[in-house]
């Protein structure tokens, strides 16, 4: 059994029959009560946000999740299809599953969390950063580096990022997945 000591970021852990990621956690600490044990959670299958509270050794439920490596194959009515790169099982996820759908381009290596318990998906993630073709933006001028202005980009995917002025069109870009902001240009 688990105990609370065993919380950490990003822990899924059951409670009231959902499940719930940590997000955030601390304990507190008082000279005469028992320490209490803090948590904020994010729902995995509802996508709430809570925070709860126990006292410190008290027990707790952590699910026991694997991530695989899925590739992404098209999006239908159904949902995204991604496919399992070793044993070729496709499965479908709704866009609510998944972190960041803007930027899923066809081929993309997707990060599928499936739990162990009832061998269902549970969520995805993409990789930190990945690389997409500028499709559409203003022109850029010549020695427009020196400030720090922007403009916004739309990428093959359909996402709109905002880029550095110098950023043309058909460009390939690298783009932080988790805060969808620009990271670098690349060169093939």
């Amino acid at each position: 059994m688990a105990t609370t000591s065993d919380i950490s970021r990003g822990v899924i852990l059951k409670l009231d029959g959902n499940l719930y990621s940590v997000v955030e956690f601390g304990e507190n600490k008082t000279a005469r009560a028992a320490a209490k044990v803090w948590a904020k959670l994010k729902g995995v299958d509802n996508n709430r946000t809570i925070e709860k509270t126990w006292n410190s050794g008290e027990t707790i439920y952590p699910i026991r999740v694997e991530k695989q490596t899925f590739q992404y194959l098209y999006k239908d009515e159904t949902g995204f299809n991604l496919m399992n790169n070793e044993t070729f099982e496709q499965i479908v996820l709704s866009e609510e599953m998944i972190d960041a759908p803007q930027f899923l381009k066809d081929g993309c290596e997707v990060f599928v969390f499936i739990n162990t318990e009832t061998d269902a998906a549970i969520g995805a993630e993409l990789p930190e950063k990945i690389i997409l073709e500028v499709t559409y933006c203003e022109p850029g001028l010549k020695g427009d580096t020196a400030t720090r202005a922007t403009k916004p980009a739309t990428m093959e995917t359909g996402a709109i990022v905002n880029v550095p002025l110098f950023v043309n069109e058909g460009e390939l870009i690298r783009v932080n997945t988790k805060t969808g902001d620009y990271v670098e240009r690349v060169k093939e």
